[in-house]
């Protein structure tokens, strides 16, 4: 809405002036101030694998006339440190990307605001966890990925579990992302000590140290640079990515999805959007969150993230239900465990695995 302008002419001012008094005079409730208004921009601060399909953040600035700019400083883990770092000059109003796996560290640090979303789908994103000014946009499985075509090119069965990893026959086979920098990394660790305990994990990453396991820099540097399947040709058939991931790798045309994920590998993953502290458009930034609960967005996270929406009321695309099923039981780590010791199990997978 244009602002508008009240010109106060010289012969007004003493009218103008009394009027002031009297409304400074009496009881303060019955002259509430204006709400709050949202700027004409808003600043996203997100991870580098966020991607909406054009022309969508368009219709957002058509809805509600705020133009929306995207900071994307790196992967998951990249985006939560860089929050923390400049929380007194924060890089935007609003975050989306802080997943179940970071989310305490984000809450402890007083990194977002409490906002309580109005947008219908806001009771299905409850169900999914946040709370603490976090809300749940959307969820889905992290796993190990397999490219089929290489396994059946050198008739090598293909491994189905975590301990099957560690098996001489996968030596110099498996890539996954850095722990402490990436979020799929950290998840997949929080698997592994899911499974493995909390006095058996670091032996099981000793093992698939010694079974040579690569450790990439990020998501995107394993899946689309390491991984054989991941379009770039590179040497590893087995990648930590998403279940979600295979419907991607169906050929133009039709036919079968040339990867899958192996359930029994998996950690779930949720992620969330927030209010920044002290962000100079907290009215634009709920008015944003409000947007990505939306059936337009929640509609078209499958097929630009390639996650699973936490709305009820959109329909998963068909290929999902055969190439991107969820696992049936993933690992889990209780949240108030990794809040406790994520700094000593970070600090620990580096010790052991990066040395």
């Amino acid at each position: 809405m244009p602002r508008r302008q009240l010109l106060i002419t010289t012969a007004g001012l003493a009218a103008a002036a009394l009027a002031l008094t009297a409304c400074s005079s009496g009881d303060d409730d019955a002259h509430p101030s204006a709400p709050p208004t949202a700027g004409k921009e808003v600043t996203l601060v997100t991870h580098d694998s966020f991607a909406l399909s054009d022309g969508i953040l368009d219709d957002f600035t058509k809805k509600t006339g705020i133009t929306v700019k995207v900071v994307q400083p790196g992967d998951a883990g990249t985006l939560v440190n860089q929050l923390v770092l400049t929380k007194d000059a924060p890089l935007g109003d609003a975050t989306f990307g802080i997943d179940n796996t970071f989310a305490s560290r984000a809450t402890d640090e007083g990194v977002v605001v409490p906002y309580t979303s109005s947008a219908p789908a806001a009771a299905d994103a409850a169900k999914h966890g946040g709370g603490d000014g976090l809300t749940a946009i959307d969820y889905g499985d992290v796993c190990i990925n397999v490219d089929h075509a290489w396994f059946k090119k050198r008739n090598l069965t293909e491994p189905v579990t975590l301990d099957d990893l560690t098996k001489p026959a996968y030596k110099d086979l498996l890539v996954v992302p850095n722990a402490v920098t990436s979020s799929p990394g950290f998840a997949f660790l929080l698997a592994t000590i899911g499974a493995k305990g909390e006095d058996g994990w670091q032996d099981y990453w000793t093992a698939l140290k010694k079974n040579g396991l690569k450790v990439a820099d990020g998501w995107s540097d394993a899946y689309y640079t390491d991984f054989s399947g991941g379009g770039g040709g590179g040497p590893r058939p087995l990648v930590l990515s998403y279940a979600s991931s295979p419907p991607e790798t169906v050929p133009e045309g039709g036919g079968d999805a040339t990867t899958g994920a192996l359930l029994g590998t998996c950690f779930r993953q949720t992620e969330y959007a927030g209010v920044l502290a002290g962000a100079k458009n907290p009215v634009g930034a709920q008015e944003l969150i409000d947007f990505l609960l939306s059936d337009e967005v929640q509609a078209d996270i499958p097929g630009s993230m390639y996650m699973n929406p936490v709305s009820t009321s959109v329909q998963i695309p068909d290929e999902w239900m055969k190439w991107a099923p969820l696992a049936p039981h993933p690992f889990d780590v209780p949240s108030d465990d990794i809040t406790a010791h994520r700094s000593e199990w970070l600090a620990d997978w580096s010790a052991t695995v990066i040395g």
